[in-house]
């Protein structure tokens, strides 16, 4: 049986997580601390990072993207990170971008202050973080509106792993109840059909004892 060692505050486990559920490959999720010094857990991935996935033969491979494009190469049906040069360098340059920019300017300022801070008792959130995080979601949110204007998907007519990318880290910023979807109709749309994907339920269904998510998290239509 194939296992995924994974965090839900994680994006890059929820990434893998999408993938798997786009692949329509089943997995026993593990949930992992990696905040918390684990040596079992250690011997799979020093770096001490999730996800990890670990196949039925007990190989492992370990980081968001090494994970990601694995099981791409893997499975290939359907094809995430596209058929073409020009396509496969566009989605991994949005993956970079949600990964990277997407992150640092929205996803920890906002996700990681109100829900990461909680878990790990970190105390109250940072209001100049909160602020900062509301402020450049706008941007993003536009961007994305951008980028569909012409396509169904970020990357083209497909979705990608641009795609899983950003909902992988909208998702948390969703739980946390801080994304303005009123303000942006078009990136709304965008992700109420990436919600209603059957590999996106099991994210839905996510919740933490004390940090439930917004009254809207689950809906298919918002």
């Amino acid at each position: 049986m194939r296992h995924l060692y994974h965090h839900w505050l994680v994006p890059g486990a929820r990434l893998a997580r999408l993938v798997l559920g786009e692949k329509g490959l089943a997995a026993e999720m593990c949930a992992v601390t990696p905040w918390v010094r684990d040596e079992s857990f250690l011997a799979l991935n020093p770096a001490g990072e999730v996800p990890v996935l670990m196949e039925a033969d007990g190989s492992t491979v370990a980081g968001t993207m090494a994970v990601a494009e694995y099981l791409d190469e893997v499975y290939p049906d359907p094809p995430l990170l596209g058929t073409e040069p020009r396509v496969r360098a566009e989605v991994r340059r949005l993956v970079a971008w949600f990964g990277d920019k997407f992150r640092q300017e929205v996803t920890e300022p906002l996700a990681g202050e109100k829900l990461l801070t909680r878990v790990m008792g970190g105390g109250t959130p940072d209001s100049r973080a909160l602020r900062a995080g509301r402020a450049n979601i706008h941007m993003h949110l536009e961007y994305i509106a951008w980028l569909t204007q012409a396509n169904r998907w970020l990357a083209g007519p497909r979705l990608t792993l641009a795609d899983l990318m950003a909902g992988a880290h909208l998702s948390l910023v969703d739980y946390a109840g801080d994304v303005p979807w009123d303000d942006h109709p078009a990136a709304k749309e965008w992700y109420m059909l990436l919600k209603c994907r059957p590999g996106f339920r099991p994210l839905l269904a996510d919740s933490a004892p004390g940090l439930r998510p917004a009254p809207h998290y689950a809906d298919l239509d918002f």
